[in-house]
């Protein structure tokens, strides 16, 4: 059985918007389903001694394309996103280690995070092609991919940062958190029922929620949680353990053009952080705006964010005479 949200719920922001389903599932639209029918390759590349998820679509030697995600995500988020480009690129995308099913590790940091990116590339085959892959990423992966392209950008044809907090400051870095631990839940409906977005907001599309927050769980496997149940797919210590980056750094040393797509709604990327990046990055650097659409622009306008990569990389990065 499938429930359709109330609609004074579409617009509000509800701080736990999947509790009041029961565990069902929202109804989905035939081309959500279409999408996620299209089932991808499923793997880990090891790096740095930690097993890293990888998902991949697409046929070998096409031009690739590389998906990142955010803090505390997984490459689920973009599952019913990659499908749309299978028929023209190689899509790959990874779960950071500590994310997803990925391994956890002692330490977290950004030359690690940069393996990583390298890795997944190279295992899903997005260097076969006769030209170097694109790059998109959310949020936190968007600030690894301009760490990426300040250090490496050479390897790849454009880097594209959705909706990532390149703050006015030149600064990416999280508050310190002192979460050490993962609630354990008796059962998935219950933890179904505790899914949120951070930062909190509005969710119309409450179907990609569900999909999401199901390969946000599972059942408790590490030695340290001994109740049985349901729980979280991400190494708290991600939250506290994660390095400053220099974002003005990055933007003026990028080795491969950059552009950048925001929510129109997002509180991530506002007024200050749309000019902090068009004064510090190179000059004409795209800045596509997504209407209707706050922080989490794959969940909230999926279909918008597919058609604007589609144009951008129609007509970007210009290729030299």
């Amino acid at each position: 059985m499938t429930l359709s949200p109330p609609r004074e719920m579409e617009d509000s922001v509800v701080e736990h918007p999947l509790a009041a389903y029961g565990g069902r599932r929202p109804d989905a639209p035939r081309w959500f389903s279409d999408a996620l029918a299209v089932a991808p390759e499923r793997g880990r590349v090891p790096v740095r001694g930690a097993n890293i998820e990888m998902l991949s679509w697409g046929k070998r030697g096409a031009p690739g394309l590389l998906l990142l995600h955010g803090l505390g995500a997984h490459a689920d988020w973009w599952s019913h996103v990659a499908p749309f480009f299978a028929a023209r690129y190689r899509v790959a995308a990874l779960s950071w280690s500590g994310m997803g099913g990925s391994d956890w590790r002692m330490n977290y940091d950004v030359d690690t995070f940069h393996e990583e990116i390298l890795a997944a590339a190279q295992a899903g085959g997005l260097f076969e092609s006769s030209e170097p892959p694109l790059a998109a990423a959310h949020s936190f992966g968007g600030i690894m991919l301009l760490a990426a392209a300040a250090a490496f950008g050479e390897r790849f044809k454009g880097a594209v940062v959705v909706d990532s907090h390149v703050g006015p400051d030149g600064q990416w870095q999280l508050p310190p958190s002192s979460r050490r631990s993962l609630p354990v839940y008796p059962s998935l409906e219950a933890a179904l029922a505790r899914f949120r977005f951070t930062p909190a907001q509005r969710c119309a599309n409450l179907f990609i929620a569900d999909h999401i927050a199901r390969r946000s769980l599972a059942l408790t496997p590490w030695q340290e949680i001994h109740e049985p149940g349901w729980t979280w797919r991400f190494d708290p210590r991600c939250l506290s353990d994660l390095p400053q980056v220099s974002v003005a750094a990055c933007l003026n040393k990028a080795r491969c053009p950059l552009a950048f797509v925001a929510g129109a709604r997002s509180t991530v990327t506002d007024a200050a952080v749309e000019d902090f990046v068009r004064r510090t990055a190179p000059r004409g650097v795209p800045w596509i705006k997504i209407p209707d659409a706050d922080h989490h622009v794959m969940v909230d306008q999926p279909l918008a964010l597919i058609a604007a990569l589609f144009a951008l990389f129609e007509c970007w990065p210009r290729v030299p005479p």
